[in-house]
């Protein structure tokens, strides 16, 4: 069938010839115009707008006004109480621990607790002494005993002596009967020495606190048997009095003699108490390459002997910039500061810094105090850049 012959308007038949591939090729070229057109009146729309907005335009600006403003202080030097910080241990300045001095046995009695005030001499605990007291009887009778032939002998004598003059008795003899009282007269001191040795041996049945103070811990029950030796039983801080043992380094303790004071904290408490340094020590631990120092303290509940405690040691005055806390920089290499120098530019100068105070962070080498420090906002700033220092104000 041919396809050539179309229905005109009319609605008769006319030939004519219709190619696809042609129509196709006349829709790719509308749509190119199409693109070409929409590219064009968006360029015409960017550089329109570029043109409206050119008057809002901030006027290039010169070099100068780019330089960043840092605000800087100079520090000066003042004088600063100097201060040590350590950390330590609470203990018993003197530590007296007790036990049994006698040949030991079964307690029968312990008649205090830990945490109770102790006089000197006061019984702490009783060993049973039964077969002591037995022997302390006998011992008394032996010295009865000795005492009736003591009194025989003496009365002997003084017969015998007035016989002899009447010719009743020899020299001799009354030399015989002054032997024997001598004799018996040594018996008697012989067994009120043994009297005496067994009483003195019941009196350490009893155990006794050897001077006043704090007993801080008891470990003996009723019942138990104790036998005499290093083994103690309790443990008394004589006169109550308290230490911490601090440890420093050398440089802290070159820095420091006995009689300065110190502020000891307890860890768990608000309460400083205030000590002072008595011993200082004389080695230092070649593996740690600290001291010990060790600051007396009066009695205190807060004191608990094993526990830990923060202390604040004086160690004279120091003469010294202050800066705060803001200004302070550190990297790998340590502390430093940034400081304004010669042509405005950006200096670093490595510090050692001290202790802290209420008014900043001392800083005890790197500078003189007559510097121009920036005072915030270092870690923006690099050495070299050329800044425009303004004064912080004075407060």
């Amino acid at each position: 069938m041919n396809y050539d012959a179309k229905i005109d308007a009319t609605g008769g038949e006319e030939d004519s010839s219709f190619n696809p591939l042609v129509a196709g090729d006349e829709d790719r070229a509308s749509t190119r115009r199409m693109w070409i057109l929409g590219a064009i009146g968006l360029v015409l729309l960017i550089g329109l707008w570029f043109v409206l907005h050119s008057k809002d335009a901030p006027p290039p600006s010169d070099a100068a006004a780019q330089v960043p403003v840092v605000t800087v202080i100079a520090p000066g030097r003042g004088t600063i109480a100097g201060e040590i910080s350590a950390t330590g241990t609470v203990g018993a300045r003197r530590d007296m621990p007790v036990g049994s001095v006698g040949e030991g046995g079964q307690i029968v009695e312990v008649r205090v607790e830990p945490g109770q005030w102790v006089r000197q001499g006061q019984v702490l605990a009783v060993i049973d002494r039964s077969v002591q007291s037995q022997q302390e009887l006998g011992l008394g009778a032996s010295v009865r005993v000795a005492e009736a032939d003591a009194r025989l002998a003496q009365a002997n004598l003084e017969r015998g002596q007035k016989l002899v003059g009447r010719g009743f008795i020899s020299k001799a003899d009354i030399d015989r009967l002054t032997a024997t009282r001598d004799a018996a007269q040594a018996r008697v001191g012989l067994a009120r020495a043994q009297l005496g040795e067994q009483r003195a041996r019941i009196g350490r049945l009893s155990i006794v606190a050897p001077a006043d103070g704090l007993l801080l811990s008891r470990q003996v029950e009723p019942g138990q048997v104790v036998s005499g030796g290093n083994t103690p039983l309790f443990r008394i801080a004589k006169g109550g009095e308290m230490e911490m043992l601090a440890r420093l380094t050398e440089q802290d303790l070159a820095a420091l003699s006995p009689g300065v004071s110190a502020s000891v904290t307890p860890v768990g408490s608000t309460k400083a108490l205030t000590g002072q340094v008595w011993q200082i020590s004389p080695i230092i631990d070649p593996q740690t390459r600290q001291g010990t120092v060790r600051i007396a303290l009066a009695y205190a509940p807060e004191l608990r002997p094993g526990g830990f405690a923060n202390a604040r040691i004086a160690s004279g005055t120091v003469v010294a910039p202050i800066l705060p806390e803001s200004a302070l920089l550190s990297d790998t290499k340590g502390s430093y500061v940034y400081t304004v120098g010669k042509n405005e530019k950006i200096e670093r100068r490595d510090i050692k810094t001290g202790a802290i105070t209420d008014h900043g962070v001392v800083v005890l080498e790197g500078l003189s105090g007559s510097e121009r420090v920036v005072l915030r906002a270092g870690a923006f700033l690099s050495v070299g850049e050329t800044v425009k220092a303004k004064a912080a104000p004075k407060s």
